[in-house]
């Protein structure tokens, strides 16, 4: 087979693989749920090669997430269940009607009005699905990054008014947070799981700061890390030209080194 700007060839593609007997064992072998974490990775290659400014490298991770979506309609057809095909015409109907304003005849414009819309649309939509009528924070997938997940409950949460109005509200939350974990850190005997917890609710109480800050938790993370594996190096580099490794430098001489890079930013 050549390859080819259509999609029909990446299906036809997918099709052989996926073909008893003359396909490739490891693609027979799988199915919807030992696909899902490969699809999992390709959607955050994608954010990776996005946060690197790589176009030429985002161009194969689409291509890669693409695969995935492939994959699953194909499995997905072998039983029945539906094709390619259908998942475009779900997507586009979706598209469309989520969009009056450039289909119909909406008139919101301005990006606020735009999303205030959609989600409308998207509540009115899950109104007819008994599923989503279970309470006020159902139907966020669990297998989404934990901060991701901590965001979209607490969006929520705020629908419903089970929100602070103010950020400064959120800080003394976090303040209490960590007052807590200091007073488990304090007792006789150190209680590992309690600590854990009360980690885990100053990282939700950070997040929830971030979102009345209108910044991204996972988006913000991800620029601290890589700033940090920045200093880091530079760290190292530094350590280097004196011949020597960060296993041989006290703490005080590695913290030195970080402010000069973070100086050097």
């Amino acid at each position: 087979m050549n390859p080819s700007r259509d999609i029909g060839r990446l299906l036809e593609i997918m099709a052989a693989l996926r073909t008893p007997e003359t396909g490739c064992p490891w693609d027979l072998a799988q199915n919807f749920s030992t696909i899902a974490p490969y699809t999992l990775e390709e959607a955050y290659e994608v954010a990776d090669a996005i946060a690197r400014d790589d176009l030429a490298d985002l161009k194969d991770e689409l291509g890669d997430l693409l695969l995935q979506v492939v994959f699953h309609a194909r499995m997905a057809e072998e039983q029945g269940a539906f094709d390619f095909g259908a998942v475009v015409q779900a997507i586009t109907e979706k598209l469309i009607r989520r969009h009056p304003h450039v289909f119909a005849d909406e008139t919101s414009r301005t990006p606020h009005a735009v999303e205030g819309l959609w989600e409308r649309i998207k509540a009115e939509e899950k109104a007819t699905n008994k599923a989503d009528q279970t309470g006020a924070v159902t139907g966020i997938p669990v297998a989404l990054p934990a901060l991701s997940r901590a965001l979209k409950l607490q969006m929520k949460a705020s629908k419903v008014g089970f929100d602070w109005n103010d950020p400064r509200a959120v800080l003394r939350k976090i303040r209490e947070e960590a007052d807590e974990i200091e007073a488990e850190l304090d007792r006789p005997e150190m209680n590992k799981a309690a600590i854990a917890g009360e980690v885990g609710d100053l990282l939700f109480a950070v997040v929830n700061l971030a979102r009345h800050l209108d910044a991204d938790p996972e988006a913000v993370l991800r620029r601290t890390n890589l700033k940090f594996e920045r200093r880091v190096a530079a760290i190292e580099l530094a350590l280097a030209a004196q011949g020597r490794v960060p296993q041989q430098a006290s703490l005080a001489e590695m913290n030195a080194l970080w402010n000069e890079a973070k100086a050097a930013e």
